[in-house]
């Protein structure tokens, strides 16, 4: 879907978006107990799910949940159910194109809370990774983004959901598990078969629950807080793995608990995997790339390390209402990275990110023209990101840091996420914290950086009149977007290394401004601390 504004968005106001998941306003999920049976004979699991529902309207009959079926077309993958009850009371339900209908054997009543458990079993299609790890050792790793929960569990599988969760895991014995949250009890059942049941009672969306079940090597590395920092890796990688998760993650944990609020979660373990990406920010438990552990520390696992902590705060404790506004997890995280990086690393290594990551949106932009950052979208239909929705979002956040300052981005920051934590937001709800905390109106700038796809082209020309000793300069868009800009242009005298600003507001298709410097400089740049997210040039000519 193609959408383009033009100066009409400047004057309306902020278009409401929403993707067309089938919200149900009238239920709240608490919780949810996963029971879970896993063998090394057989790729089929046997589940049974306890699900606390909370009815928030009386009167209410029935209600669904997302659960992959059993199907030809997936080629006899998928679940079947074999009952759902209420405590031993059998109730009626339906499962058909990958939605569980349940009804309830009387109409709800407000405000109240029922268990359902769902028993049910079969070969997941997606969602759980059955096979072998890159040492070709048998292994089972979840990978929800961003709807794939409903492949193996019965969900609610939507960001607007939040709840609680603990799965309880019978596997081989010869197997480690790892998941969300505390690990409250790991025993020997006899005939080779171990229960492990971890628990987290911070909720979170169901695309960040997480189990991982391998022959891991578990290392304590740490404490943060009072809390767990942990590394579980393949056993035949435990030197490299061990080696290379050390560093930085108390560092990051440290720095974004100290910028942005607390962190939220009972403990904080990396986890090798088979993640087809670089990593998955699933709460508590990250998973990465088992390609990615080198035993080098190289600069491209540290930085995924930085990224996938700090979705820890954007995403996981505040995640975004609907999936139009996944920029609050990608963009946001993208960004404190880039943060992080400047704090532990310098200024020049947060401005070689700032420059690969113009680079990159100027690059993909013209491979996905009308890719507006904000914008109706559904992971039912189509992928929810792109390259642009990190890079184009992390520059905005460089903008808008620039516009109000440190001290009022940085409290706005803190002001958003202690507003939302363990909850869900929205863009509005992100600026109206940011215009709180700055006193400025920001509607223009999310509007236009935001809302639609267009990048800006500035084209400058410049003269000098020595009788005067004036420079006039001319500014130009390109493009049919016209957007509100702060420019800067630097001029540089000869023999100056360090130039003097000047400041024009280019609102217009092309403005002409004149300035008195009293000399003729050798040079003009545009934009010379690089903090405008626009494509530059500028030239000496008569006009």
């Amino acid at each position: 879907m193609r959408f383009i504004w033009g100066i009409s968005l400047i004057l309306n106001p902020l278009i409401s978006l929403a993707d067309d998941y089938p919200i149900n306003k009238k239920i709240d999920i608490k919780h949810y107990s996963f029971e879970l049976v896993l063998s090394d004979l057989t790729d089929e699991i046997y589940g049974k799910a306890k699900i606390t529902v909370q009815f928030k309207n009386q009167g209410t009959q029935s209600f669904r949940l997302d659960l992959i079926n059993k199907s030809i077309e997936k080629k006899g993958k998928g679940m079947l159910i074999d009952s759902i009850k209420i405590g031993d009371l059998p109730i009626n339900f339906t499962h058909q194109n990958d939605e569980l209908m349940i009804s309830l054997p009387t109409p709800s009543v407000a405000n109240s809370d029922i268990i359902f458990t769902i028993k049910y079993h079969g070969v997941p299609f997606d969602g759980l990774k059955i096979g072998p790890t890159k040492n070709g050792d048998r292994s089972f790793f979840s990978e929800n983004w961003s709807n794939k929960a409903r492949h193996w569990l019965p969900t609610l599988d939507h960001p607007s959901d939040k709840a609680t969760s603990e799965f309880i895991v019978k596997a081989p014995a010869h197997y480690k598990v790892i998941s969300n949250g505390l690990l409250l009890e790991e025993s020997d059942l006899g005939n080779n078969i171990k229960l492990t049941h971890w628990k987290q009672s911070v909720p979170v969306s169901c695309w960040l629950f997480v189990l991982g079940v391998a022959d891991f090597a578990v290392k304590y590395v740490d404490k943060f807080d009072g809390k767990s920092i942990e590394t579980w890796v393949y056993a035949k990688d435990r030197e490299a793995g061990f080696y290379d998760f050390d560093e930085p993650t108390k560092k990051v944990l440290e720095f974004y608990s100290t910028y942005v609020g607390p962190f939220a979660y009972e403990k904080l373990a990396n986890i090798q995997s088979v993640n087809s990406g670089g990593g998955m920010e699933t709460s508590s438990a990250i998973f990465y790339s088992d390609k990615l552990i080198t035993g080098k520390r190289e600069v491209r696992l540290r930085n995924v390390i930085i990224h996938e902590i700090a979705h820890q705060w954007f995403g996981n404790a505040v995640t975004e209402a609907t999936w139009d506004d996944a920029w609050l997890s990608e963009g946001i995280t993208t960004y404190f990275t880039m943060l992080f990086i400047e704090n532990e690393y310098g200024n020049a290594e947060y401005e070689k990110e700032i420059v690969k990551a113009k680079e990159a949106v100027f690059k993909m932009s013209k491979k996905l023209p009308d890719f507006s950052i904000v914008s109706p979208r559904s992971a039912e239909k189509e992928e929810v990101v792109s390259s642009l929705t990190y890079q184009k979002g992390a520059w905005i956040l460089h903008m808008l840091r620039d516009l109000v300052g440190e001290n009022d981005f940085k409290k706005g920051i803190r002001a958003y996420y202690s507003k939302y934590f363990n909850l869900n937001a929205s863009t509005d709800d992100f600026r109206m914290e940011m215009e709180k905390a700055s006193g400025k109106d920001l509607k223009l700038f999310f509007k236009q950086w935001l809302y639609q796809p267009i990048n800006p082209a500035i084209n400058g020309l410049w003269n000098y009149d020595a009788k005067s000793k004036k420079i006039t300069i001319q500014l130009t868009q390109n493009g049919d977007f016209l957007f509100n800009l702060p420019v800067e242009i630097a001029y540089y005298k000869k023999g100056d290394a360090v130039p003097k600003i000047l400041k024009m507001n280019l609102s217009k298709k092309q403005q002409t401004q004149t300035f008195r410097i009293g000399e003729e400089p050798d040079k003009l740049e545009i934009d010379p601390r690089n903090v405008l997210l626009s494509e530059n040039v500028c030239t000496k000519k008569t006009f």
